[in-house]
C-alpha cells in the first residue's frame, strides 16, 4: 500500500477506535423529545443516565422532566438516605432489548450521579425458563452499555436460604398457610375484577399443620402443583395482587442454573424481589409502572418481615417504541420461525442486535435521555432513535466513498498507466483528522443511480453530454455510453477537465462518489431496513397477528460492492459513513478476503412520510 494510502488507513482505524470506545468515554447530554439528539463530545467515566456537567447544561436544551432524580435529591436532603442504592434485575430467561435499556440506564445512571451503589442481580426464581446463554448475554449487554458493577453481581438464589426462613417465619406468626386447591379452583376462588375473592377451605388450618405441610413441601414428598404457600392478607381485596398471592410453588425436579437440584420449592418473584431488595439494601427499587397494582404487596410483605432495611418501589412508564415489538414472547417467535437471523440479528430491537447492527451505545443513552424520566405512557416513534443514532454517528464516524450498485466510467482523456493520490477528507466537520488518500485512475466506478440516459428537469448528476464533479476529484464530461446486447448501459466513456481537481477551476452543480476500480476493496453489504412496515405491528388486523405487517424489504443483500482500498484494513465493528448514503459497519461475519459492512442507518429518514 502506498504511503499516503498507509496514513489514511490509520487515520481512519483512530477514528473507528475512538468511536467503539466511546460508550465508556461519553458524557450523556439531556435534550428534549422530538428534538435532534445532540453529541456530547465532552468527555466522562461512563455514560451517565440523565446527568450533564454544567457546562453542557448551559449548552443543551432544558432537561426533560425526572421526577425520580427529585425525589433522590428529597431523600439525601432531609438524612432519610445517606448514600443511593439501586439494582438492575433482569430475569435470565431470554435477550435484553432497548426497552430494557431505559432501566439499565435509570438505575446505573442514578447510582454513578450520587455516587451511590447499583447491584446487578438475576431474579432466578423460576429455574424452567433460566438457562446460562442468557445470563452471559445479559451481562454482555450490560457492560457494552458501560457499566461496572464491580463485586456486587448477584441472584435471588444466593438468598433462598433467608426467603424460606422468612416463609416459615410467616407461617409461624399466622399469616401464611398452605394450600391444596388446585390450580383451576384457585383462580375460581381468587374471584374477578368485579367479585371478590373466596377464602380458601385450607385457610384456616393450623399454624402446626402449615408448618408439617410446608416441610413436606420443601422435602420433595409432595407433587408438583399439588401445593403452595400462599400469604394470608385479604379475598376481598380490589386490588388482586392482594388476594392471598402465592408465594412457593413445588418444582421437585427442577435443576438451577446457580443451585442445582438443591431445591424442591421455588419462591414466586414478587416474594422474592422485595426480600432481595431489603436484603441488598436497596433504597430506591426503580421498575416500571406494570408492577404499580404490585407496590401495595411489596410493602405488606416488608410491614410483616423482619429486614435489614426498608426499600422504596418507584415505578417509571415503560419505553414503547413503533415499527417494532418489544414484547419477549413476539420476539422469540421471530427467531423461532426464521423470520430474523436470531437474537443478534441486526433488525431485531434486542440490544446484542442493536450492537451488531453497528448502534453506538452512547446513541442509546442519548435517546433514551431524551425522553426524561415520568409516568406518563407513550409510543415513540422509531425515528426519534434513528435520529439519535445519526447525531452520535455523524460526529464519530469517518467518511468512505463506497459505490454499492458500480457502473464502470472510462477517463478516455487520462493515461492507462498513470494513477495520481487525491487528498480527501476523513472527516469534513472534524479537519484535525486530516486527510485520506484516494488513487485516481483511468477506469472509475460511480452509482449505477447517478447515471441518466434521459434524466427529468433539474437533474444535476452524470447524463450524456453532461458534466459533474468527481467528490475530491475532477470534472468529468459523459461523451459516450456503451451498451450490452439487451440495450442496458455497461459503461460510460469520460473526458477529464484538467485543472479541477479538488474543487478547483470550473464550477458544476453536481457531484458524484466514485472509486478507482483497480484499487477498490470488494465487499458484501448488507442493508437491512426497519422489520415492520406498520407503526404498530398487528393492530390494524382482526387477529392482531404481528407477522403479518412483517416487512419483506427490511434486508437487502448487494455483493461486490466498491470501497476505498483502506476500508478493506477495518475490522469487525468498526463503524463509519458510505458517503451520500449512510452509516455501515463491518459485520463480524466479516473476514480478509470477504468483507460484510451493514447498513446502521440512512442519512435521512425514509419513512417520514409513512409515519404521518
Amino acid at each position: 500500500m502506498p504511503r499516503r494510502l498507509c496514513v489514511a488507513a490509520l487515520m481512519i482505524k483512530a477514528c473507528v477506535l475512538r468511536a467503539t470506545k466511546l460508550p465508556t468515554k461519553l458524557g450523556v447530554a439531556p435534550c428534549a423529545v422530538g428534538v435532534r439528539v445532540q453529541h456530547a463530545r465532552t468527555a466522562s467515566n461512563v455514560p451517565k443516565m440523565l446527568a450533564a456537567s454544567k457546562d453542557q447544561e448551559a449548552a443543551a436544551p432544558a432537561a426533560p422532566a425526572n421526577f425520580i432524580r427529585n425525589i433522590i435529591k428529597q431523600d439525601l436532603a432531609s438524612g432519610k438516605h445517606t448514600e443511593i442504592v439501586t439494582r438492575f434485575p433482569p430475569e435470565p430467561n431470554g435477550y435484553l432489548h432497548i426497552g430494557h435499556a431505559k432501566s439499565i440506564l435509570i438505575n446505573f445512571g442514578f447510582g454513578q450521579e450520587f455516587s451511590g451503589r447499583t447491584f446487578m442481580r438475576f431474579d432466578d426464581t423460576n429455574p424452567a425458563k433460566e438457562e446460562r446463554e442468557y445470563i452471559d448475554a445479559i451481562l454482555e449487554d450490560v457492560k457494552w452499555l458501560g457499566f461496572d458493577w464491580e463485586e456486587r453481581l448477584t441472584h435471588a438464589s444466593d438468598y433462598f436460604d433467608r426467603f424460606h426462613a422468612c416463609a416459615i417465619s410467616l407461617i409461624e406468626q399466622g399469616h401464611a398457610y398452605v394450600d391444596s386447591l388446585s390450580p383451576d379452583e384457585m383462580r375460581e376462588y381468587r374471584g374477578t375484577l368485579t367479585t371478590k375473592g373466596t377464602d380458601s377451605p385450607h385457610r384456616t388450618r393450623s399454624i402446626g399443620e402449615n408448618l408439617a405441610l410446608f416441610e413436606a413441601m420443601s422435602s420433595g414428598e409432595m407433587e408438583d402443583g399439588s401445593a403452595v404457600l400462599r400469604l394470608k392478607i385479604d379475598m376481598a381485596s380490589p386490588n388482586m395482587n392482594m388476594r392471598d398471592p402465592a408465594i412457593y410453588r413445588i418444582k421437585r425436579d427442577a435443576d438451577h442454573p446457580q443451585v442445582g437440584k438443591k431445591w424442591k420449592v421455588y419462591p414466586m418473584y414478587d416474594y422474592a424481589h422485595v426480600l432481595t431488595d431489603a436484603f441488598e439494601g436497596i433504597t430506591h427499587s426503580l421498575c416500571t409502572t406494570e408492577f404499580e397494582a404490585h407496590r401495595p404487596l411489596y410493602d405488606w410483605v416488608l410491614d410483616h418481615v423482619s429486614t435489614p432495611s426498608r426499600p422504596r418501589q418507584i415505578e417509571f412508564s415503560r419505553l414503547n417504541l413503533q415499527w417494532t415489538v418489544l414484547s419477549k414472547r413476539k420476539l422469540i417467535t421471530l427467531v423461532q420461525e426464521g423470520h430474523v437471523d436470531g437474537w443478534d440479528d441486526p433488525r431485531m430491537p434486542t440490544i446484542c442486535g442493536l450492537r451488531r447492527r453497528g448502534v453506538p451505545a452512547a446513541a442509546i443513552a442519548n435517546f433514551v435521555t431524551s425522553l426524561g424520566v415520568s409516568k406518563a405512557e407513550g409510543t415513540i416513534d422509531y425515528s426519534i432513535f434513528e435520529d439519535a443514532v445519526r447525531a452520535s454517528l455523524d460526529f464519530e464516524a469517518p467518511r468512505v466513498m463506497a459505490v454499492l450498485k458500480p457502473l464502470r466510467v472510462v477517463i478516455t482523456t487520462w493515461p492507462e498507466d498513470e494513477v495520481e493520490m487525491l487528498d480527501g477528507a476523513v472527516h469534513q466537520k472534524r479537519p484535525e483528522l486530516g486527510t485520506r488518500s484516494l488513487p485516481f485512475s483511468r477506469t472509475l466506478l460511480i452509482e449505477r443511480s447517478d447515471f441518466e440516459e434521459e434524466p427529468p428537469k433539474k437533474y444535476f448528476r452524470l447524463k450524456p453530454g453532461g458534466e459533474v464533479r468527481l467528490r475530491f476529484g475532477y470534472v468529468i464530461k459523459c461523451e459516450e455510453v456503451i451498451k450490452d446486447a439487451d440495450g442496458e448501459v455497461i459503461e460510460l466513456r469520460c473526458s477529464h477537465v484538467p485543472g479541477t481537481a479538488a474543487g478547483q477551476g470550473k464550477k458544476v452543480k453536481g457531484i458524484v462518489h466514485w472509486v478507482s476500480e483497480s484499487h477498490a476493496a470488494r465487499a458484501t453489504v448488507r442493508l437491512y431496513d426497519r422489520l415492520f412496515r406498520a407503526p404498530s405491528p398487528g393492530a390494524a388486523h382482526e387477529d392482531n397477528d404481528f407477522r403479518r405487517d412483517l416487512n419483506p424489504d427490511s434486508l437487502e443483500v448487494l455483493a461486490d460492492v466498491a470501497l476505498e482500498p483502506e476500508a478493506a484494513s477495518l475490522g469487525a465493528g468498526a463503524r463509519m459513513q458510505f458517503e451520500r448514503t449512510g452509516y455501515f459497519c463491518v459485520d463480524q461475519d466479516s473476514t480478509e478476503g470477504d468483507l460484510v459492512f451493514n447498513r446502521i442507518v440512512t442519512l435521512r429518514d425514509g419513512w417520514a412520510k409513512l409515519s404521518k
